[in-house]
């Protein structure tokens, strides 16, 4: 691994993570996140563990941070992200993904990143809300919700 001097030589080098700031940008980006989700019904209601959402907040910090070039903290703790595995059990339709994104993008903004980090930021995140939804909202899909 090279010495983060080494990583600070060009922009094309450096990774989102030391760019946004390190572990305190996610940190912080994922608690404005949860200050939305803790007062949304749709999203909470998804929470098996409401009311201590700190397991919650935790991983997502570390996913994140490592997904954007830091430290191998959530792959160390947690074994391979398979996020559309681990989100299997909850049902993810439209409504969820846009509430997600609400959140997450308020967060973003809130954190105010330089606007090419802003976009590269919330181009992930639209794509990976999309990714793990599960549902479609039709009766179809959301009956094989109801049988589980």
């Amino acid at each position: 691994m090279r010495a983060m001097s080494d990583q600070m030589t060009s922009d094309k080098e450096v990774s989102v993570y030391y760019r946004c700031g390190g572990m305190s940008f996610f940190e912080r980006l994922v608690d404005h996140f949860y200050l939305g989700v803790v007062t949304d019904e749709v999203l909470i209601s998804l929470y098996p563990g409401r009311d201590d959402l700190g397991p919650a907040r935790h991983h997502l910090t570390l996913f994140l941070a490592q997904y954007w070039g830091g430290p191998t903290t959530y792959m160390d703790e947690r074994g391979h992200p398979r996020l559309r595995m681990r989100h299997m059990p909850f049902t993810v339709g439209p409504l969820q993904r846009d509430r997600w994104l609400v959140h997450m993008t308020a967060a973003v903004y809130a954190e105010q990143p330089d606007p090419d980090l802003q976009a590269t930021l919330l181009q992930y995140f639209i794509s990976a809300a999309e990714h793990l939804r599960n549902d479609t909202g039709l009766r179809v899909s959301a009956a094989r919700q109801q049988q589980q």
